[in-house]
């Protein structure tokens, strides 16, 4: 697979958006059935529309915190890579990484700095099998090609 080097490439994490979007259903679906059974249970405390509506609520936060383990993501170049896990993205030039690596029995990838530092790439996941090996595959050509420039 080549590139023209002016080219972006772009990955994301297949199986953990499915997995996040199926468990954010999952549990949205469980607290809206908590919240409609609440009204009708028998334990001595009256629960209102209130009770109900915020237990929803809290369903829907939970989904929506699950769901920020789909946002990984990796937008690589000529110039450098940036990594945006979780929550927090960086770039870094292809000149400040040492390598692309994906150690044995790791969950993702990383991209090893100097001073024995490393930034783990949450985009390229172990469970996605040949998608992240072609994933570290480009990740390291573009590392080779700007280092041989």
């Amino acid at each position: 697979m080549t590139r023209p080097a002016e080219e972006t490439v772009v990955i994301r994490p297949r199986r953990a958006f499915w997995m996040s979007a199926t468990l954010a259903v999952l549990l949205v679906a469980v607290f809206v059935v908590v919240a409609v059974l609440l009204r009708g249970s028998n334990t001595g405390v009256r629960f209102q529309t209130s009770d109900q509506v915020a237990m929803i609520g809290i369903g829907v936060l939970l989904g929506l915190g699950t769901m920020l383990f789909a946002m990984p993501r990796v937008r690589a170049d000529a110039e450098g890579i940036e990594v945006r896990n979780v929550l927090v993205g960086k770039r870094f030039a292809w000149t400040d990484v040492l390598s692309v690596s994906f150690p044995d029995g790791a969950s993702w990838a990383r991209l090893e700095l100097p001073d024995d530092e490393y930034y783990s790439v949450m985009a390229v996941q172990a469970v996605d099998r040949e998608r992240a090996v072609e994933a570290v595959r480009v990740l390291r050509r573009l590392h080779k090609q700007a280092w041989s420039e």
